[in-house]
């Protein structure tokens, strides 16, 4: 059984989690570390999860809900945004290992709902953002597309918004990072399990991965623990963000999950237990385009460096949201971090950071 720790402390008007192994001054410096970046951003609420050799250590700070002054907690609820898209790649990899999914082979084998274009699309290439399938289109950004109110059962529906469009460039010759390009995923997935995203899904990740709390954001649907979404103005004013329905770029940025079965997400990675050795080494492998430049991104994962070790990481953000997932494999260590306000990238990136320093010490790796 996984050993997840919890003591409670309060910061400000936040609960905070923190599990053993860590050393208590450890763990409180960790907590500090998540206290500054909600205190200086003007961050709601925030919950942390950090992983050190398959023990997960969960906390929270700030609030779920600033109307109610409801605490964030290990338990809330966040839009995972974009970081969707690492555990959509893996359930596309079981099809890869079962045989049942080429990843070089067109597209259209598995969707043919989504049109032929000038040159063939692969999997591959789907997976790191190589397809030249277009991403949001600055008119988008402020438009009901991505301000969603339409409901989508099945990716395959929601091409009406770019399937028509014509590739921004040729496959495989470029990096064009797209949310779109994983809504075609979810259909060839489809495709693929003969089963619907989800419940494929549900099947090969979330169950063999012990995530029991991840499902599809659906703001008509009561979902317990799930946090309040929130923007700022102009002047720093924190609001409620708009309504958007996600499902349009479910397989790309519409789940929801908490920080403890995104730390069993990373264990599973990081253990080999969903996907192969080899296929995470695949996934974990900056891809190159036809040019030989390398992009930094494999298939579902963004590679990096820290202290001269390999760090595999994924961030998110959209609507009421900002999320990233940070491992250093070679030293089975991860951080997730959850918030409940978009445009906080920057700021997660170095908290992930530097709470990876703290827990690892951040002595350079021998050569």
């Amino acid at each position: 059984m996984r050993r997840v720790f919890a003591l409670v402390l309060f910061l400000a008007s936040a609960g905070s989690l923190l599990a053993q192994p860590l050393q208590p001054k450890q763990g409180k410096a960790l907590m500090d570390l998540t206290h500054q970046m909600i205190e200086t951003h003007h961050i709601p609420g925030a919950s942390v999860g950090v992983v050190t050799n398959g023990t997960i250590t969960t906390w929270a700070d700030g609030l779920a809900d600033v109307e109610n002054r409801s605490a964030a907690s290990p338990l809330t609820l966040y839009r995972l945004a974009s970081v969707s898209k690492p555990i959509s790649a893996v359930a596309a990899m079981t099809l890869v290992e079962q045989h049942r999914l080429d990843l070089d082979a067109p597209i259209q084998k598995y969707c043919p709902a989504f049109p032929e274009k000038q040159k063939p699309i692969t999997t591959r290439e789907l997976l790191s953002h190589t397809s030249g399938v277009r991403h949001y289109r600055d008119d988008e950004m402020s438009s009901a597309w991505t301000e969603n109110t339409k409901h989508y059962d099945r990716p395959s529906e929601a091409f009406e918004m770019f399937a028509s469009d014509p590739l921004k460039f040729d496959p495989g010759t470029k990096f064009g990072y797209s949310t779109y390009g994983y809504t075609v995923l979810g259909c060839v997935i489809e495709g693929a399990s003969g089963e619907k995203f989800m419940d494929y899904l549900q099947k090969s990740v979330l169950a063999p991965a012990k995530m029991t709390h991840t499902l599809q954001d659906n703001l008509l649907t009561i979902i317990p623990n799930r946090t309040r979404y929130y923007d700022t103005e102009k002047d720093g004013t924190v609001i409620n963000a708009g309504y958007m329905d996600s499902s349009y770029k479910l397989p790309g940025g519409g789940l929801i999950s908490d920080v403890t079965d995104m730390s069993e997400f990373m264990i599973a990675m990081m253990q080999h237990t969903i996907v192969s050795q080899s296929t995470v080494d695949l996934m974990w492998t900056p891809v190159k385009t036809s040019d030989g430049k390398t992009s930094g991104y494999g298939l579902g994962f963004g590679t990096g460096d820290l202290h001269g070790w390999k760090t595999i990481s994924h961030t998110g953000g959209q609507k009421g949201t900002s999320t990233i997932i940070y491992m250093v494999p070679e030293k089975q260590f991860g951080v997730v971090i959850l918030t409940n306000l978009e445009g906080q990238g920057d700021a997660l990136r170095e908290t992930a950071a530097k709470i990876a320093d703290e827990v690892l010490s951040a002595t350079p790796k021998a050569q």
